[in-house]
């Protein structure tokens, strides 16, 4: 038996060779064969590379390193910790660099090879090619660069001598690329006796300052450019973990688009988010599990990797459960059927999220679970862009997974974000979505409908059609869509403006009848109004409270609500208040009535009590009279309400709640006024 190794350019030619041929061939790749005993002048073929045309081969990647890109990975490296320490280990000839994929590690290996040589030459080997088959060039090649080769273990002692004698007489080094795992070091440490460089990444900001040297030669220029930044904003593109490859696009998309002035200097994040959203939909864009852990991660992303995965894998159930006629679905139910019947974890592996673009790790400062986010903020925003633009069919589909989220409010802020970003990349044609959604059986799809409708109110694309929605809505007779109208109200969406705001409001107290969707209309509009006071400027609380005396006026629910939320106003700007008692004329009297009616509640009697008795305390401890407070007792005594009555009588009638004297030798007086009106017969006020 003989045994011949092949370069894989020879192996199809030596197969012809031998096809008249009687002879047995026995196909090995990459030098794995058991063939029990082989006799009667049978050969045994041993290839260094797979058949390209075998199921799951890949053609051989290696080559000399482009002169071009290594004087540019020369140029634009930061050397990371420990680099002269590596350059002495070097020097034995093999060695083995490990560290995360995605870090600098090549251009660190690159840069080791060529250390000391203006004109290096350098030769990549390809990751699967068998080296206890191979051998160095006799000249010319400094150095070998091996990424992640397969058979690593494979070499014995005697193979290692071998290369490291052939390798010292071609004056070269060889250095092996690795991906870091546990045990891995002391695996090539003890079994290889291979000496290991540990790389780490190098500083984000001295790579941005490197690639900004490279591409924009003009030191003027690049100062310019970094001091022009708005504050904070360098933080923001670099954070720490950023890899290095990052980092260089963001000097590039700095040197791009230039700065004009602070204020628009954020493009340069929405040009990063851009430029990433678009190679990740691109890469992830025929692998099922990718593309929907990339799409869970442009909703959640922030939030434990866990969330994100479990999100992915309902995106996926969903795509199969009624949306099999959408084109981009089908090839997804297709692929993903054809990754598990070839046996594909579903479980995303470590290179699959490196390969979203996606920092993974514990919050900063704490050991707790895993948190997935992109490095970018802008990303996200950017990725609904691509697939709205690209894939707008799929946005039916996305709609009832994100009316699936739980009800952790995290989850349900950030399913509304994405709705309002499908809604801004299309001009506002993802809102007819919304109507379905709402009236699914998911609770939070109310609330993620009135965050997307809040959000876009205000957009220049969307915004219109939002508010069409909100008005056809505040009229419906679902009382889901109502609540919705509501909720889109809270000012802390920046959702429709304050007059706007108020009109749907009134538009909804007019559907209040009672009906048991009611309830949860008018809970949703209690907690808005009192929020829109709190966040108000002195004229939006005042067209509140002028509309809100006209909504006393009315019976059932609309007056409820008022007498609900009146005394949570009051107690939050007592001194505002105080000055609209003041005012006079209509701000007076309209203060008096509102008052009044909270007190004759009585759900809400005891609360507006409460707010009136922490008034007269207040009043008490100042150096003087509370004008406003005197006129608004005074007032609510000539309404003569009989819940102003209670209150008053409670001075009377309880030592447990009387204030200091002051206020207690005022509502006496009033009192006493009171009872001498009835006395006299003297006719209630009209108009209060």
């Amino acid at each position: 038996m003989t045994s011949d190794v092949l370069p894989g350019g020879d192996f199809d030619a030596f197969l012809a060779a031998l096809s008249a041929g009687k002879e047995m061939v026995v196909v090995a790749p990459n030098g794995t064969v058991n063939t029990g005993m082989v006799t009667g002048g049978q050969r045994q073929i041993v290839t260094t590379t797979p058949n390209e045309e075998s199921p799951g081969a890949s053609p051989m990647r290696q080559g000399p390193v482009r002169a071009k890109d290594l004087r540019t990975a020369r140029r634009r490296f930061v050397p990371p910790p420990g680099y002269e320490g590596a350059l002495a280990t070097l020097e034995a000839g093999i060695a083995v660099l490990v560290g995360p994929p995605g870090t600098g590690r090549e251009t660190h290996a690159l840069n080791l090879l060529a250390h000391g040589r203006e004109e290096a030459v350098l030769y990549q080997i390809d990751g699967a090619v068998d080296l206890t088959q191979w051998g160095p060039h006799p000249h010319r090649v400094q150095g070998y660069l091996v990424m992640e080769p397969q058979n690593l273990f494979k070499l014995r002692p005697w193979d290692l001598s071998r290369l490291e004698l052939t390798l010292a007489e071609a004056g070269a080094h060889l250095l092996i690329v690795l991906t870091d795992s546990p045990g891995l070091t002391s695996a090539v440490t003890e079994h290889l006796g291979i000496p290991v460089l540990r790389h780490l990444p190098p500083d984000p900001r001295m790579v941005l300052a490197a690639h900004l040297k490279d591409v924009c030669t003009d030191q003027q220029k690049r100062t310019w450019i970094l001091r022009s930044l708005a504050s904070g904003l360098l933080d923001e593109m670099l954070p720490s973990e950023l890899p290095p490859r990052r980092a260089a696009q963001a000097a590039e998309a700095l040197t791009r688009i230039g700065i004009a002035e602070s204020d628009t200097s954020t493009e340069v994040l929405y040009d990063l988010g851009r430029t990433e959203a678009s190679e990740l939909m691109a890469r992830a864009r025929e692998e099922p599990q990718l593309l929907a852990h990339l799409l869970s991660l442009g909703v959640y992303g922030g939030l434990e990797r866990a969330v994100v995965s479990e999100r992915a894998a309902d995106l996926l159930k969903a795509a199969g459960s009624g949306w099999e006629h959408v084109p981009t679905v089908q090839i997804l139910l297709r692929r993903a059927d054809e990754s598990q019947g070839s046996g594909a974890r579903q479980q995303l592996l470590p290179e699959a999220w490196r390969a979203l673009g996606v920092r993974c790790g514990p919050r900063a400062g704490t050991d707790g679970p895993d948190i997935a986010s992109f490095y970018w903020p802008t990303t996200a925003e950017a990725l609904w862009e691509v697939l709205c633009r690209e894939h707008e069919d799929l946005s039916p589909l996305i709609h009832a997974w994100l009316a699936g989220t739980g009800k952790d409010p995290h989850h349900i802020e950030r399913a509304g974000w994405t709705a309002a970003a499908m809604a801004a990349a299309t001009g506002g044609r993802t809102l007819i979505l919304l109507h379905h959604l709402v009236l699914s059986s998911w609770p939070p799809a109310a609330e993620i409908a009135a965050r997307c409708l809040g959000l876009v109110a205000r957009n220049p694309a969307a915004g219109l059609r939002a508010g069409e929605l909100l008005n056809q809505w505040s009229v419906a007779t679902e009382a889901p869509l109502r609540k919705a109208v509501a909720y889109a109200c809270r000012p802390d969406l920046d959702g429709p403006m304050p007059e706007q705001s108020l009109e749907l409001i009134d538009r909804l107290m007019g559907t209040l009848v009672g009906d048991s969707g009611d309830v949860d209309v008018a809970a949703s509009i209690t907690e808005v109004l009192v929020l829109c006071f709190r966040a108000g400027d002195a004229r939006t609380k005042g067209a509140h409270l002028d509309r809100m005396r006209d909504w006393a006026a009315l019976d059932g629910i609309p007056g409820l609500i008022v007498a609900h939320v009146f005394p949570l106003m009051a107690e939050a700007d007592l001194s505002w208040c105080g000055d609209r008692v003041l005012a006079g004329g209509e701000a007076a009297s309209g203060m008096v009535r509102l008052t009044g009616h909270t007190l004759n509640e009585p759900s809400t009697y005891a609360t507006m009590r409460d707010v009136l008795l922490d008034w007269c305390r207040k009043a008490d401890e100042a150096s003087e009279p509370d004008p406003a407070l005197t006129e608004l007792l005074e007032g609510l005594t000539a309404a003569r309400q009989p819940g102003f009555l209670r209150w008053l009588l409670a001075f009377e009638r309880s030592e447990d709640v009387v204030p200091s004297k002051p206020s207690k030798e005022l509502a006496m007086r009033l009192l006493a006024l009171w009872r001498r009106r009835i006395s006299t017969r003297e006719p209630s006020p009209k108009g209060v």
